[in-house]
This record gives C-alpha cells, sequence and structure tokens, in this order.
C-alpha cells in the first residue's frame, strides 16, 4: 500500500497495511481481502465486516490483543488515525517531562466515551504502558470491553457514566489522579443531523439511499443536544471542578470552523494554558484541543507522582 507519511512518526501504521504480515497473523482476514486498480492488496472499506476484520487483525498484530470483536452497530474505529491521537497525546505529556515520553502505569489516562471497542485504552496501553480508565453511558459498550479485558486478561479500569449531563463527575472519585484525558466526542446535534450525515455520505459514495447510521454507531457516539460544540463547552465547564485532578484535558475537534468558538469557551474558563494539535491521515486532517490549569512550572511534579 502507499505510504500514509503523515501518520505520526511513531504510529506503526505509517507505511500502509501490511497485508502478507496480518493475513500471517489472522488468517481469516484473507477472504475478506480484494485488489485495488493498482494490483495491490486492500479491503473493502464500505464493508462493516472487512473493516472489523482488518481491526481485529491489526489489534492482533501490533497491539498483542488476541480477542476483539464489537457488537452489530457499534460504531468500528480506523486504527491509524485513532493511535495518532495516543501518539500525540505522548509528545504532550513529554513536554513537561524533559522531552522524554512517560512510560509506565503510574502514567493514568481516562477515555471519555470509550466506546464497544475500547480502541484508545488497547493502543495506548501496548504502546506505552500507560494504566487506562474508561469511561461510557452505553451498558452494551462497557459489556462489550469488559469482554475485552476478560479474554485478554488486561487490567484497564471500567466505570459507567449513569448521568449523560455528567462527563467527569461521577467518574472522576475523590483520590484520582489523571495525567490526561482523552476524548472523540458526538459531534451531531442530533438524530436528525446524524441520519442526514449518514445519507450525504452514502450519496458521495455512490450507494444511494441507506438507513444505516454512520456505517454503524449508537445515539451517544453520535450526536449530542448542542453538537461538538455544546459537549466540549460542557467538556470545559465541568473540568473546572477537577482542576487539581487532571494535568490535561483534552478532546478531539472533528472540524476547524468549531475551533473559533472553543477558543472563547476556553478563554473564560481560567486555564493556565491550552494547546491545538493537528493531526493528518492521508488526504485528512483532525485535532484535537488541550487545556490545563497547572502552571507549566508545576506539570513535571505531575508526571514524577510528587503532586499527590
Amino acid at each position: 500500500m502507499a505510504t500514509r507519511t503523515k501518520l505520526h512518526p511513531r504510529n506503526q501504521h505509517r507505511e500502509g497495511y501490511d497485508f502478507e504480515r496480518l493475513v500471517a497473523q489472522s488468517p481469516e482476514l484473507e477472504a475478506f481481502t480484494i485488489s485495488n486498480p493498482a494490483g495491490q492488496t486492500t479491503i473493502d472499506f464500505q464493508d462493516v465486516s472487512a473493516v472489523r476484520m482488518l481491526n481485529r487483525a491489526l489489534l492482533k498484530t501490533y497491539y498483542n490483543i488476541n480477542f476483539w470483536d464489537i457488537p452489530a452497530n457499534y460504531l468500528c474505529p480506523p486504527i491509524p488515525g485513532r493511535v495518532d491521537y495516543i501518539h500525540y497525546l505522548a509528545d504532550l505529556l513529554a513536554a513537561s517531562n524533559n522531552h522524554e515520553i512517560p512510560r509506565g502505569r503510574h502514567i493514568k489516562a481516562l477515555d471519555i466515551g470509550t466506546g464497544a471497542s475500547l480502541v484508545y485504552p488497547l493502543t495506548g496501553q501496548s504502546e506505552y504502558g500507560w494504566h487506562f480508565t474508561g469511561v461510557d453511558i452505553d451498558a452494551g459498550a462497557i459489556k462489550s470491553a469488559q469482554q475485552i479485558c476478560e479474554f485478554n486478561k488486561l487490567e484497564i479500569t471500567l466505570r459507567r457514566q449513569d448521568i449523560r449531563e455528567n462527563i467527569f463527575k461521577g467518574v472522576i472519585e475523590i483520590h484520582d489522579v489523571f495525567h490526561i484525558t482523552l476524548c472523540n466526542p458526538p459531534f451531531h446535534a442530533s438524530i436528525e443531523q446524524a441520519n442526514k450525515g449518514t445519507q450525504r455520505k452514502w450519496r458521495n459514495l455512490g450507494k444511494g439511499h441507506s438507513n444505516k447510521l454512520n456505517f454503524g454507531g449508537q445515539n451517544a457516539e453520535l450526536w449530542y443536544p448542542g453538537g461538538e460544540i455544546k459537549f466540549i463547552a460542557s467538556m470545559v465547564e465541568q473540568s473546572k471542578a477537577f482542576a487539581e485532578q487532571c494535568l490535561w484535558f483534552s478532546s478531539l475537534v472533528s472540524k476547524k470552523d468549531n475551533l473559533p468558538p472553543i477558543y472563547k469557551i476556553l478563554g473564560k474558563a481560567n486555564i493556565a494554558d491550552f494547546k491545538v494539535v493537528e493531526m493528518a491521515q492521508g488526504q485528512k486532517t483532525s485535532r484535537f484541543v488541550a487545556w490545563t490549569y497547572i502552571k507549566e512550572s508545576h506539570r513535571s511534579l505531575y508526571l514524577s507522582g510528587t503532586n499527590k
């Protein structure tokens, strides 16, 4: 496959998919492979079963996950793009650690909306050895994540968020200290908007009309009242109560046009600093915003553990 030079330098998938290696590790993937017009091996990325099998092979081959599956109609995330977020977060932490990436289970990460796939904890604990706490409001997602952990004997903490309006409250406990929080927020403002986005995607693919939602996805994964900006605004507002318990809060931002209102929200939040980090996957550019209430001179204390 073509070289993916725009992925993070430490991303194991920046050279594309090595299907020979993947099939050797997961022979069942071979049934889903096809040849593109250039004669290269690939899969049909609009085939949910094929993408799921590819993810299973990637997680087994590169991240030592021997069992991975998700229930039908849950989002099946692209591994290369998701793990890019982890690598850039590692760089963010390194900036407060003498430019050395902090590794090991003493580094605590909180994944808001971890999903049925558990993709961030699986890749993050494999790459850097961090301890992850995965949070989700959906009982089915938590059950799926628990099964993945049990089958692979992984020590990942899972917590159910019982109140949709709460993001951190109820899942950050009084003695918790996190070095990083991460989130892939729902970006539609309503179920109707989510449906329209799905139909537009199918038309662009020449597939006509479809009742499928974003090629999979539960309501909590796809939409939130007020959309992504409202969700991040709530996240920033609620983060104030945990300012001393988290070094960096962060969230993906799906659209560049959403950044100006997010800047205004952060400007009113009495934070010490914020960063916007751009990430590129092929022709697509994504980004995340990160903010902290901790002064720069004190951040290294969080990474050394002496803040406790």
